[in-house]
């Protein structure tokens, strides 16, 4: 039997006035054309910080926190490298007319049993591997876990619910090939069919230059430029994504997101609490609005993590000098415990 979307559309409406989180995670789906829209009064996105001493959800290992989480990289472990300020770990993200419901990795665990959540993109993508692992670590702590890091694939698996979280390391989610960059061409996304939720992440890669860009030239439909403009390449490599989802993503066994542009900050050493402002507040980059129009062009279901805005306001929750990689003052990466802790809370709203 085949139901119409227009006979089943008020239906779905009604439903949502009566269960605001119900149509917190379907808007993102039925209506790209306003990403922000939620039907009745409730919308996970538009919000503010407030101090909340329940958080966080878990502490890195250390000797003093031995049972702390094992799977956070030195980048991310700023409490382990020296930051002494606790403040930023207990912010929570409170929606405007709505309460996110609070995370619970047991449920989680139970509800997935058996599946397979795969995330992929860059070091924003392995940021939020980790700290999904980590929520879920500390409702189970004493589980049996198998923890792998091999090449582009890395994995933490609940063997007890038989739960894998996966991490595929994909910068530009498009294809590096001898050098070249090439913008309509996902050979590599083989490895990620089959998996039942698939997170995808990418734009901070687009940005670098020289050496650290990982290629010499780009190729597009068949033509090869030494550069272009970024945001122009970023467009049509996303656009090739969006193509490979609507060509190999079977909806009834996977779903899909996008986590939306995690933005960068600029001296945000020293900084200890959030912006006051609310995430309607600030102005949303470029790269969020491409994100926006291209995943209003893909015909199968994606739901987009609209963390932009929120994450504007968090300058406080970088690593900055506290990243144990020695990599400077980053205001790009999150600290963990931390914010991607909130990016994780919404997926879990939405699933």
């Amino acid at each position: 039997m085949v139901i119409k979307f227009k006979t089943l559309l008020p239906l779905l409406l009604l439903f949502s006035l009566v269960h605001p989180h119900f149509a917190a995670s379907i808007a993102q789906n039925i209506n790209l054309t306003n990403i922000n829209s939620i039907v009745g009064n409730c919308n996970l996105y538009k919000g503010k910080w407030a101090f909340d001493p329940s958080y966080p959800f878990y502490r890195s290992k250390s000797r003093a926190q031995p049972k702390g989480c094992p799977f956070i990289d030195p980048e991310f472990d700023c409490t382990n490298f020296g930051r002494a300020d606790t403040a930023y770990l207990k912010y929570a993200w409170k929606p405007d007319g709505c309460k996110m419901p609070r995370f619970n990795g047991l449920e989680f665990l139970k509800r997935w049993r058996g599946k397979r959540i795969m995330f992929v993109g860059d070091s924003l993508s392995l940021n939020q591997w980790q700290s999904l692992a980590c929520m879920i670590h500390a409702f189970v702590p004493n589980s049996n876990i198998a923890y792998t890091r091999q090449g582009t694939l890395s994995s933490v698996t609940f063997r007890d619910y038989r739960v894998s979280l996966l991490y595929y390391r994909s910068t530009y989610l498009v294809d590096i090939i001898g050098g070249v960059l090439k913008l309509d061409s996902i050979v590599e996304g083989k490895a990620w069919l089959g998996m039942n939720v698939l997170v995808f992440n990418t734009w901070h890669w687009w940005v670098h230059t020289g050496s650290a860009q990982g290629w010499n030239k780009m190729e597009y439909n068949g033509r090869q430029v030494k550069d272009m403009d970024r945001h122009v390449a970023f467009r049509r490599g996303l656009t090739t994504w969006a193509r490979w989802v609507d060509r190999y993503v079977n909806p009834v066994v996977t779903k899909v997101f996008f986590q939306g542009i995690s933005p960068s900050h600029y001296k945000c050493n020293g900084q200890k609490q959030p912006s006051a402002a609310s995430a309607t507040q600030v102005n949303m980059p470029q790269e969020a609005q491409i994100v926006y129009d291209v995943l209003r062009t893909i015909r199968k279901p994606v739901t987009l993590l609209d963390i932009t805005g929120l994450s504007q306001l968090r300058i406080d929750a970088h690593p900055s000098i506290y990243g144990g990689a020695g990599a400077g003052n980053d205001c790009s990466h999150w600290c963990l415990a931390g914010l991607p802790d909130t990016w994780n809370q919404l997926l879990y709203a939405s699933l």
